[in-house]
């Protein structure tokens, strides 16, 4: 958000804010007579209009960025819906290009989720050397020394091209055109 933008919401914010003083204060205290400098409450009129200017716009900008901030959470929730897709599209994908076992899949997933030996064997009611036996068959068949290299096979794939740093040369000629 730019400066200006962030101005104006203050500016709006104080001005709701000094609304909201007002009417309680005239509320609280004009039944009860109060004058300010010999002027009763409800003929102090000049103030009124700003009051109620403020008011309303920090009901309508409220709203707004409302809405606003629901649409960019829901904008998320459905990127990270395609995200968990496609990983898991890269998971089956090298899971079939491996030709690992059920089991071996099963433990592949959980090493991704960061289960440790002891967990996914509790988890698979095996013992944790069935399980280190399939895990290092997962890192021979993907040809990987470790659970790192593992993950980074997966985040590689789905990681877009635009993402990656470009080189020097190719930075200089975008910029020079």
């Amino acid at each position: 958000m730019n400066n200006k933008k962030k101005i104006a919401l203050w500016v709006i914010a104080a001005l709701q804010f000094n609304a909201t003083v007002y009417f309680v204060l005239v509320f609280a205290l004009e039944g009860r007579g109060v004058t300010l400098f010999g002027t009763p409450l409800a003929d102090i009129g000049p103030n009124k209009g700003i009051q109620v200017l403020g008011l309303i716009l920090g009901v309508v900008l409220g709203w707004m960025a409302l809405r606003m901030s629901l649409q960019r959470a829901e904008r998320a929730e459905t990127a990270l819906r395609h995200c968990t897709v496609e990983f898991a599209d890269v998971l089956e994908e090298h899971f079939r290009e491996w030709h690992l076992t059920p089991a071996e899949r099963d433990v592949a997933i959980f090493l991704t989720k960061g289960l440790n030996t002891r967990d996914i064997a509790e988890m698979r009611g095996t013992s944790e050397g069935t399980v280190k036996a399939q895990t290092n068959a997962i890192y021979r068949k993907a040809g990987v020394t470790g659970r790192t290299q593992l993950l980074s096979t997966f985040i590689e794939d789905l990681m877009d091209d635009s993402l990656m740093p470009r080189p020097k040369s190719k930075l200089h000629l975008c910029h020079a055109a």
